[in-house]
């Protein structure tokens, strides 16, 4: 028998299971009175007959109990109930038994006998947001395997972005610089990285359009569309993103579909603002390839709008490190993916840019000595742990990573590459 289907209903609903009847009610008791719906058991098989029929958020369990120990108890509910939070309670277990289990993923966090409310508090606080992490997540990728309903619900999305840029319109205009840094810093808000390629991308055109000498009106739709290249991406699964640029081969046939939609997005979304229709037409065709193997149109050649030409060898040197291996990449691209030109351009003007260092977001298991932070990792409550530019240390990173297991750190780590 499965358990009933997942719902947001279920974040507030938590198992307790304690052979000790003095331990079980102070448990329920407690949480009961922070709002909880509790579930309560003194034995361990009933409480896997129960969670057989009831789906909960946060499973909490007493490790020393007859028949099972508590980590065997919680193997059994992780195959019934995957996604539920689980917690053991331990007075006498190892701590490296227990952090080997978290290590594993069979439980959350553990809490030590006698335990203090306000941390049992705050850690079921956090496994309930946890669960509802896990319950959005899950709902991201069932809806990147159905492309049909995923793409129909991005472009309502779109829509509705186009109306209230259309609203914002009347009063964005007059200012179209402080459009594009609004737009630029909600893209730098959504995915830091592809904020800090746009800016890379732009001191790359602002060379290039100084050193082919461009008219005015030229370079200022070619700077435009270096900031907003990106912003058809909004809305994509910030996952797909990251796989889509470190790993481009793995995507799906859906995943690639969605991706290839994002520069049809992006002239939708820009073409909203009165003064860059000619913006959009660029964005729309900085993905083609000089080949004819490139998207949304399979354009090729001069087919391509020259400027666009100019913004693809721009953004493929700056998702680079930036180093020889990357201007090396661009030349033996040149013919295929670029435009000789606008390649012989870009190596002619490349050494009066001066281009911002170019980032990458990392997991908190990924940081090794000697990165820097590109931006502040904070507290859930904003506190700042440790600031931008900060050269990391091993101390730095084991007082993270320690304080991730009592907080969670949920914001996007990025460095510098």
């Amino acid at each position: 028998m499965n358990p009933p289907s997942q719902t947001h209903a279920d974040s507030n609903r938590i198992l307790v299971v304690d052979d000790e009847r003095i331990v079980l009610t102070a448990l329920r008791e407690t949480l009961r009175l922070e709002g909880y719906e509790v579930v309560a058991t003194s034995d361990p098989l009933e409480a896997l007959d129960i969670i057989q029929r009831t789906r909960f958020s946060v499973i909490l369990t007493d490790q020393q109990m007859p028949v099972l120990t508590g980590l065997e108890f919680l193997a059994q509910a992780k195959e019934v109930q995957p996604n539920a939070v689980r917690i053991l309670i331990t007075a006498v277990l190892s701590l490296n038994t227990v952090i080997d289990a978290i290590n594993k993923g069979e439980i959350y966090r553990f809490i030590v006998k006698p335990w203090l409310r306000e941390e049992l508090l705050v850690t079921v606080r956090n496994a309930v947001q946890r669960y509802e992490l896990v319950l959005n997540n899950e709902k991201l990728q069932a809806e990147a395997l159905d492309m049909n309903r995923r793409l129909q619900e991005q472009v309502d999305r779109v829509n509705a972005q186009n109306r209230e840029l259309e609203r914002l319109n009347t009063t964005l205009h007059e200012n179209l610089d402080r459009s594009v840094q609004l737009c630029l810093k909600t893209i730098e808000t959504f995915y830091p990285v592809l904020g800090g390629r746009a800016r890379r991308t732009l001191e790359l055109c602002k060379a290039i359009g100084e050193g082919a000498n461009l008219p005015a009106d030229q370079r200022k739709i070619l700077e435009i569309s270096a900031q907003l290249h990106g912003i058809g991406l909004i809305g994509t699964p910030r996952e797909l993103i990251r796989k889509w640029q470190l790993a481009p081969d793995s995507l799906s046939e859906a995943e690639r579909a969605l991706i290839e939609l994002h520069p049809a997005l992006g002239q939708e979304l820009v073409g909203f603002v009165a003064d860059l229709g000619p913006v959009s037409s660029v964005i729309r065709a900085h993905r083609e390839r000089f080949d004819g193997q490139g998207y949304p149109d399979r354009l090729s050649g001069e087919q391509i709008p020259s400027l666009a030409r100019l913004l693809a060898v721009c953004i493929g040197y700056a998702s680079s490190n930036g180093d020889a291996a990357g201007i090396e990449a661009v030349k033996s691209q040149s013919g295929t993916a670029y435009d000789p030109d606008a390649v012989r351009a870009f190596l002619r003007c490349l050494p009066k840019a001066v281009v911002p260092r170019n980032q990458r977001e990392v997991l908190l298991s990924e940081l090794q000595p000697g990165m820097v932070l590109a931006t502040g990792i904070y507290t859930y409550n904003g506190v700042l742990l440790i600031p931008e530019g900060q050269v990391l240390n091993q101390p730095q990173i084991d007082k993270l990573k320690n304080h991730n297991l009592m907080s969670p750190i949920t914001q996007n780590l990025v460095i510098y590459c």
